[in-house]
């Protein structure tokens, strides 16, 4: 037995919040670590004690193993717990958290190497009678004539992979010969950029398979178990969106088959703790390994409502050197019998554009009642260009997968996420999705469903913009007291309310009173009765004989609407002249997201082509390009190179 009554958590956001509950509630003393950019961060009240390790980017703060063991020192830790994500594969920091005396909860640093490395893993598993997908894994040669005559002996659709990746990095899907050339040299050199590794391996593709993980679990006295499966086939490049246990797809005799194998593959490389063997399923319910995450995963809290248990405990109490809790059979008894879990990731992104992630501040924050919510937010925290855009996992558990998807979508419409775009509504959309619910599901599935910016945005129905403009433009920005409750209704209304939505320019008419205003905009016309506000962010009406209550959150002329799960980010015009607004809407290119300029190329007065590139951004790992969306002058520059610039900000005007 190890015993250790502290724990330094190496990481940020949410899994820290998680992993310190569980950790308080068997005594341990917990300490958090904090970047320049996560100072203030919600994450840093879970813990007992939190130690700044400096610098923004992962690379100058959560990356840095010296940092890291620096601070467990400074805080006289005995213990260290990963997270998800950052260095929790990274088998350097195992090794180094144990060689400075600490204890490291996780597998031991061989097991982390021997599946680090796909390629390795792959032969490997092979050799030990695991199914693997035809392929060519050899690390040694890696001309690209060399993989180019290997693809060409396995034949397309076909899969090339980073041999040292993860997360879908370095991922190319091959369907004809001629983008083979171009997606090994793209791979490769994306595979470099993230890993510092170009070496490649090629698999025989599979179109539109399950992606299933079993859940396993190993201590240090041998024994080893699986806790079932989790279906994580709806994804979006190579990142999983919805999670779900058990898989539909999967019976209780292919569950025990599964499971069998993949208890095998951590006994291969002598595991310890919690680790997930993942698999492709066809329809035939034939499977074949993808590869082993050494660590907790992001949606292990699905297992956990299906078992009953707290994973994040186990991981604990096995690194102390104590047995499982439990044996196979109990485990998988319980799995079988505990009705349907299922996730969604809240990610800080706008589906209407690509995915972009976003960064700025949280508004508002309000979690729903009635699901578990693992979150570290507060409302006026400040979401980060620096890190994953990530912000919460919403989890369900019901009896039956269909009251189990209602119960997560009707959640994610109470989800209150003002300030910024996310993906709250598309998730929503999602589960709703005829096919989602007929579990006509696979990794093509949001290819498939979702494959355009329409079918992902969710466009702000008429009545919310009405409401949202009829309130900027009546009521008064506070509640008002008792006293005067009927002044605002007393007078005559005919005004006009000017906004901008998602980048689109309308008036509304407004005409009547508080207790009965008419709202038209060309076409769409509403009746708004009863237009009262509680407060700054809650206001109540009726919308066409319907009575509502919409949340909002303000900042300056932008505001944030939500109401009966549609959402409405608006900019309110009133302030800004007519020529402006047509001079905006016209010719104004606005930043996509939060985020730092790095290049800047229009310069003033200078005349650009059609698809010319002006500008680039970076924010969340990943870079934006802005371009001319016309041939014109550059009439105005609102930016510099290095410049910290937020969302929907205006950054270069376009004459044409």
């Amino acid at each position: 037995m190890t015993h250790f009554d502290s724990l330094l958590i190496a990481n940020r956001g949410e899994v820290v919040t998680r992993i310190a509950r569980s950790a308080r509630s068997i005594g341990l003393r917990t300490i958090g670590v904090a970047s320049d950019a996560d100072r203030d961060a919600p994450h840093t009240l879970a813990c007992d004690q939190v130690v700044a390790i400096g610098g923004e980017r992962p690379a100058d703060s959560y990356l840095r193993i010296d940092k890291l063991l620096a601070a467990a020192h400074a805080a006289g830790t005995q213990a260290v717990h990963p997270g998800y994500g950052f260095l929790s594969e990274n088998a350097a920091f195992a090794q180094a958290v144990v060689a400075a005396g600490l204890v490291w909860v996780g597998p031991p640093a061989e097991a982390m190497h021997a599946m680090a490395d796909k390629a390795r893993a792959r032969r490997r598993m092979a050799a030990a009678g695991v199914p693997v997908l035809p392929g060519h894994d050899d690390g040694d040669d890696q001309r690209p004539g060399a993989l180019r005559a290997a693809a060409l002996r396995l034949g397309l659709p076909l899969m090339i992979k980073a041999s040292a990746g993860g997360g879908g990095r370095g991922m190319r899907l091959v369907r004809e010969l001629g983008e083979l050339d171009a997606a090994l040299a793209s791979a490769a050199s994306e595979a470099s950029s993230a890993f510092g590794d170009p070496r490649l391996l090629l698999e025989r593709a599979l179109l539109a398979p399950r992606h299933v993980e079993i859940q396993v679990f190993a201590d240090t006295q041998g024994a080893v178990i699986h806790l079932g499966e989790r279906d994580c086939s709806v994804q979006r490049r190579h990142q999983k969106v919805i999670e779900e246990a058990p898989s539909p797809a999967v019976t209780p005799a292919l569950r025990r088959h599964m499971g069998e194998v993949a208890v095998a593959v951590a006994r291969e490389v002598g595991y310890v703790g919690a680790g997930t063997v993942e698999f492709l399923l066809d329809a035939a319910g034939d499977f074949w390994f993808m590869e082993m995450n050494t660590r907790l995963q992001v949606e292990h809290p699905v297992t956990e409502l299906l078992v009953g248990v707290d994973l994040v405990e186990w991981q604990l109490r096995v690194a102390a050197g104590e047995p499982l809790p439990m044996a196979q059979d109990e485990a998988l008894a319980r799995y079988e019998r505990g009705g349907h879990a299922i996730e969604a990731r809240l990610c800080a992104e706008d589906p209407g554009r690509g995915y972009l992630p976003q960064s700025g501040t949280l508004r508002h924050w309000q979690p729903p009642r009635g699901v578990r919510c693992d979150h570290a937010l507060a409302s006026g925290c400040e979401v980060s260009p620096f890190y994953d855009s990530m912000l919460a996992k919403l989890i369900a558990h019901a009896p039956t997968r269909d009251t189990a998807i209602q119960r997560l979508a009707d959640a994610l419409d109470r989800t209150a996420c003002l300030g910024l775009a996310t993906n709250r509504a598309f998730l929503a959309r999602v589960l709703r999705h005829p096919a989602f619910a007929g579990d006509a599901v696979s990794t093509a599935f949001l290819g498939q469903h979702f494959a355009d910016d329409a079918a992902r945005a969710c466009q702000a129905p008429s009545w919310l913009r009405a409401l949202a403009a009829g309130s900027q433009a009546v009521l008064p920005q506070a509640a008002l007291s008792p006293l005067w409750a009927g002044w605002a209704a007393s007078g005559r209304i005919e005004t006009a309310s000017p906004i901008e939505v998602d980048g689109r320019f309308e008036t509304w008419q407004l005409g009547g009173t508080p207790r009965a205003l008419v709202a038209t905009c060309g076409e769409l016309a509403h009746t708004i009765t009863d237009l009262t506000r509680e407060s700054r962010s809650i206001v109540h009406a009726g919308i066409d004989g319907r009575p509502v209550s919409a949340r909002a959150a303000h900042d300056g002329d932008a505001s944030w609407w939500q109401c009966e799960g549609a959402q409405a980010a608006l900019r309110d015009l009133r302030l800004v002249g007519a020529q402006a607004t047509r001079s905006l809407a016209a010719g104004a290119l606005r930043a996509p997201m939060h985020g730092r300029v790095t290049q800047l190329h229009a310069q003033l007065g200078a005349s650009v082509q059609a698809g010319s590139l002006l500008l680039v951004m970076e924010a969340m790992k990943m870079e934006h390009q802005i371009h001319a969306p016309f041939a014109g002058t550059v009439s105005a520059v609102h930016t510099r190179v290095d410049d910290q610039v937020a969302a929907r900000q205006v950054l270069i005007e376009i004459a044409a």
